[in-house]
């Protein structure tokens, strides 16, 4: 079993393509016709306007979706070359050989298209400096995840941009409610995060008491109400494109 067939139960309720982002996903494609989404998952931020193909390594993933290649990122099932663009969103940290599955993405595309978080942003997101600061100890997906300058270190980059995270964000990611606290009390919701989703019981249960008892008394937003009036909050995700224009 992968990490995603336990984790991934309920990615079809919570973990929607907010627009905005899918619409920059979409633009760091480029002119690619044809698309291998690595570790799709349930397939959101695939455009519908070009060829896809999705691989996953999951059994539960992929039956909330459209069919798609059981496989790994580190070892792609596909010719060199035989695609304009590979993307990969929110799924490097995942990966058990990262260097690997971002060679593969070199490999079989001339274009790849990396949507990621940049992981020295997490230690000051008010959910785990509040709530969980030996997050990072206890999780080697975050501990471990990949940074810009990792991912710089495989792919010919070309550019990273950040991706702030809408007010009323649709994707449940991470950070997507950091203006909306009480959605983390939401069992759902922490299904289909990752990083709650590994906790074990115990943690988890103390964290959401936690946060239920600082939002019923208030001091959530003596310290972090002022977030509930911005548009939108830079979390740490990127965009990041690597190797060439695509002929079109």
């Amino acid at each position: 079993m992968t990490r995603y067939d336990a984790i991934g139960r309920s990615y079809s309720r919570t973990r929607r393509p907010d627009p905005r982002l899918a619409a920059r996903v979409h633009v760091a494609l480029g002119d690619a016709r044809t698309v291998v989404n690595v570790g799709a998952g349930t397939g959101s931020y695939e455009p519908s306007d070009r060829a896809v193909v999705a691989v996953d390594p999951s059994a539960t993933m992929p039956a909330q979706r459209a069919p798609c290649v059981l496989g790994v990122a580190e070892h792609l099932p596909f010719p060199d070359s035989v695609f304009d663009a590979a993307l990969a969103v929110l799924t490097v940290h995942h990966w058990s050989d990262r260097e690997a599955g971002l060679h593969e993405m070199r490999r079989v595309a001339h274009r790849q298209v990396v949507f990621f978080f940049e992981p020295s942003f997490g230690p000051e997101f008010w959910l785990v400096s509040d709530y969980l600061p030996d997050l990072y100890d206890r999780l080697a997906t975050e501990r471990d995840a990949p940074a810009g300058a990792d991912i710089a270190r495989v792919l010919d980059v070309q550019s990273v941009a950040p991706v702030p995270v809408p007010a009323d964000c649709v994707d449940g990611f991470g950070a997507c409610y950091w203006n909306r606290p009480e959605a983390y009390l939401d069992p759902d919701v922490q299904a289909g995060m990752s990083s709650f989703a590994q906790l074990d019981a115990d943690t988890r249960n103390r964290v959401t008491e936690q946060l239920r008892a600082d939002l019923d008394s208030g001091a959530w937003d003596a310290r972090h109400g002022h977030l509930r009036s911005l548009s939108e909050f830079d979390a740490g995700y990127r965009i990041l494109v690597g190797g060439t224009e695509t002929d079109g």
